[in-house]
């Protein structure tokens, strides 16, 4: 695993091989991060990620937020709630040098509380597949003030999503047993 783009390129970040399923650790392959980050940049979005303040959820090694760190976000919270993942966000982070322009926090990603801040413009998602967590973690996303109006939503899962109110589905594409699906929240 490594930064595919920006000012991080090529750095090699701490690896879980293939996953740890007792984690529940699925780390997004280079391939599919850099086929997302091509979609996002090109897909008729502006350039969400420069400047963005980027909430990673369920964010296992922090690879998704990383690479928008590297391509020009202004700030990344990391939000995970597993001893494994939060060490290797934690060895990541200080990989990128990052440790000013990032939070880890241990928290269930479903039951997130009220935010303390800014609301985020770039949302990651990437639950644990076919278990109907990133439904439940964009409700508490929404009802503790964490997205901002019209923020992007990169969800990743392996079969199509069902949206919460408030979010409109604007592409989605597959990626082996991937589906990134990308949405935008409402303006108001």
């Amino acid at each position: 695993m490594r930064i595919i783009a920006g000012k991080h390129r090529g750095l090699a970040l701490a690896s879980v091989g293939k996953g740890d399923a007792g984690a529940h650790l699925r780390p997004t392959t280079d391939r599919v991060r850099e086929s997302l980050f091509n979609l996002l940049l090109n897909g008729g979005y502006g350039d969400p990620v420069d400047g963005a303040r980027v909430l990673d959820l369920f964010a296992g090694t922090g690879a998704l937020g990383l690479e928008a760190l590297s391509r020009g976000a202004a700030h990344v919270t990391f939000v995970d709630d597993g001893g494994k993942a939060r060490a290797l966000i934690r060895e990541n982070v200080g990989k990128c040098k990052a440790e000013g322009v990032t939070k880890i926090f241990r928290r269930d990603a479903t039951k997130l509380g009220e935010v303390r801040g800014a609301p985020f413009d770039l949302i990651f998602l990437d639950p644990p597949y076919g278990k109907g967590l990133g439904e439940r973690a964009m409700g508490a996303a929404f009802s503790g003030g964490w997205v901002a109006p019209g923020a992007l939503i990169v969800w990743e899962d392996n079969s199509p999503i069902t949206p919460p109110a408030g979010l409109s589905v604007l592409d989605s594409r597959k990626y082996g047993d991937t589906l990134i699906t990308i949405l935008q929240a409402d303006e108001e």
